[in-house]
């Protein structure tokens, strides 16, 4: 969500307005030195789409159920953090098989068709398909478990983001979801409850009239509610509020001199929690942007 800083607002997945929905479908009508370390396992073999798995039994709260109302951006109405989110810690819903054991597991691969077809890549994306790679990584849930998590980032970036996840998994830093943003999420109305770990996300940036750092796999938003966007009276996601105090310390948040903010330094990126304004505390990117 890349989410100049302002574009990063638009880089995240779980936060399209309908004006943002009407200029992404009119531009895409147009066509369809990192710290050393061993490197991931690569794979050469394909990854097909993964099952859907249902959501354990009696969750809290089912993010994505309730629309909220818009706000005349767009964008939906911030309203207070329910009392169930205030300290969010949902469990992790597997759409691809766990770790085998606690050891870091990563793979990069080209992207296969199927996961490629339920992206939001399209011809008219400013990055080729083969300048994507999708890797598959091991991160720690909220509910202390083990999962492998999915993602599409650039070819370049490709081995050093799976060192980065590395860093995050060995310190046991909780994620609540990795996975490919779908094409259908982007027409989607806002709920304000998305936490979705997540890189490429094919859109423009809707106030600048570019694309953002995402939309080139060259962003990473790192669990987005518990690291809202925060400008004026806008954030991101919208019923994240709570998160904006970040003198309430709560797992899955990031903060100055982190694992999180030291290892994506490592590999040249910056963290958008060290912007005046926009404040976009999940969003770390190569471009500074």
């Amino acid at each position: 969500m890349s989410l100049n800083q302002v574009n990063s607002a638009v880089g995240h997945p779980g936060w399209v307005g309908l004006s943002r929905v009407v200029l992404l479908l009119a531009v895409l009508a147009g066509g369809c030195t990192s710290a050393p370390s061993p490197p991931p396992v690569v794979s050469s073999s394909s990854s097909p789409a993964p099952p859907y798995s249902p959501p354990p039994a009696g969750p809290s709260w089912i993010p994505g159920a309730d629309p909220l109302p818009l706000r005349p951006d767009g964008y939906g109405e911030v309203l207070p953090t329910p009392p169930a989110l205030v300290n969010r810690s949902l469990p992790t819903v597997d759409h691809l098989p766990p770790p085998t054991g606690d050891r870091y597991e990563a793979t990069v691969d080209p992207v296969p068709e199927t996961v490629l077809r339920r992206s939001t890549w399209r011809a008219a994306c400013p990055v080729g398909v083969d300048d994507l790679r999708y890797l598959t990584m091991s991160f720690w849930g909220f509910d202390g478990r083990a999962h492998t998590g999915e993602m599409i980032v650039a070819r370049t970036a490709a081995t050093d983001v799976t060192r980065v996840f590395k860093a995050l998994y060995d310190e046991r830093f909780p994620l609540e979801e990795m996975r490919v943003v779908q094409a259908s999420e982007l027409a989607a109305a806002p709920t304000g409850d998305g936490n979705n770990t997540t890189a490429f996300v094919c859109r423009p940036a809707v106030l600048l009239g570019r694309w953002s750092a995402h939309a080139r796999g060259l962003a990473v938003d790192v669990n987005p509610f518990h690291n809202p966007y925060v400008r004026d009276d806008l954030v991101l996601p919208e019923l994240a509020s709570s998160y904006v105090d970040r003198a309430n310390v709560r797992p899955g948040m990031i903060l100055p001199g982190a694992t999180a903010v030291r290892a994506f330094a490592a590999i040249g990126w910056r963290w958008g929690g060290e912007w005046s304004t926009p404040l976009d505390l999940q969003h770390f990117s190569a471009t500074g942007d």
